[in-house]
């Protein structure tokens, strides 16, 4: 928790997910931590804390910063390929991840790097007028901001534009279910298999994130794919490979897609070098003998892992080389053309035709 005081301003809501306790603090119930608040106090996350006996969001309506990416960065390979987002996120983080690689912005308590500010209204209309199908919630973890991104998810919809959000998953049942219904797709990071890795790498647990992932997958119609940043010697084990694996398809379903992510050095793991290719092409066939049907690749170069192959006849779907698509052989209807085997995912009859590029944005009022 943080003292670092909260002052009233056009910034600062009043927040859901909390209740009094007999010691006259106040709980967050938004994420498994569960803040115990005295007035004046900051959860965690920073942008959650209590003012005048309430639970506030501090950070509603302000970003670090706008960016029209890829819809494969966040990564999402099946959920409109080829299309733009416009991405957003704000400061905090429930999390403590020592290998952060948004640290600048997860880890930032100061709320003066929020330079940006846009209403729900402005962000939806900025994203039609730029030719966005999608706004993401990413950089920083969604959850901690939920009235905020679900303010705008509902002021997408209105324009017929998607909400994505990339999250580490770490948040209470209930609200959950007030915050994933409303997304159309999204992204979640399973950091590892084992509850060591999340309790000393993360300052969190697994079993919440896999109750959120099974939720998401059985009981709300949000697309869903998975990342997991493969760290040397931490989580990159056959047997915690093969564990998740298994998982995913046994619990999940082998049509939802897994991304195995290279890590680089940064924040407080600096000490552990990149992960090597081998690492990554190792992951891949291990998921993929569990029986999931799409698993990729990323951080890397690596054109066989980014491609999208029918998983009954191995025809190439999909291919792509970083970010940008190069073929597609779906049909109109979201199948292998050769086998008329359906592949999984959110597809139009035409991709987009976006590409790699990545355009900073600034919002207007």
């Amino acid at each position: 928790m943080s003292d670092s005081p909260i002052l009233r301003d056009s910034n600062v809501v009043n927040a859901q997910h909390w209740h009094w306790l007999a010691d006259d603090r106040i709980q967050c119930d938004l994420c498994p931590r569960y803040c115990k608040l005295r007035e004046g106090q900051r959860g965690l996350c920073f942008v959650r804390g209590r003012l005048d006996n309430h639970m506030v969001l501090t950070s509603y309506g302000r970003s670090s910063g706008f960016c029209i990416d890829p819809i494969e960065k966040k990564p999402l390979n099946h959920f409109l390929p080829g299309t733009p987002v416009l991405s957003f996120g704000t400061a905090g983080c429930n999390l403590a991840c020592k290998f952060c690689q948004n640290w600048d912005m997860s880890k930032s308590r100061e709320m003066h790097t929020l330079a940006d500010q846009a209403s729900p209204a402005t962000l939806a209309r900025r994203a039609d007028e730029m030719g966005c199908r999608s706004v993401a919630f990413t950089y920083n973890d969604p959850v901690i901001f939920l009235e905020y991104a679900v303010d705008t998810a509902n002021a997408c919809h209105e324009s017929d534009i998607r909400s994505v959000a990339v999250t580490a998953g770490y948040i209470c049942p209930e609200p959950a279910s007030k915050f994933f219904p409303y997304m159309d797709a999204a992204n979640v990071d399973l950091k590892a298999f084992s509850e060591r890795f999340y309790h000393q790498l993360t300052g969190s647990e697994l079993g919440p994130v896999l109750e959120t992932l099974q939720y998401i997958r059985h009981e709300t119609n949000t697309w869903l794919e998975i990342t997991t940043l493969l760290i040397p010697g931490e989580n990159d084990s056959q047997a915690e490979l093969e564990a998740l694996s298994q998982w995913v398809c046994e619990e999940l379903g082998p049509e939802v897609p897994l991304h195995f992510s290279a890590f680089h050095p940064d924040y407080k793991m600096t000490h552990i070098g990149h992960t090597p290719q081998e690492t990554l092409s190792r992951a891949r066939r291990i998921a993929m003998q569990a029986g999931l049907h799409y698993v990729y690749t990323g951080n890397v170069h690596d054109k066989d892992g980014d491609t999208t192959n029918c998983h009954h006849c191995g025809t190439p779907l999909i291919v792509r080389d970083w970010y940008q698509l190069q073929e597609w052989h779906l049909d109109a209807n979201g199948a292998c053309p050769h086998c008329g085997t359906s592949c999984a995912g959110v597809f139009e009859a035409e991709p987009g035709r976006w590409g790699a590029r990545r355009v900073p944005v600034r919002m207007v009022p």
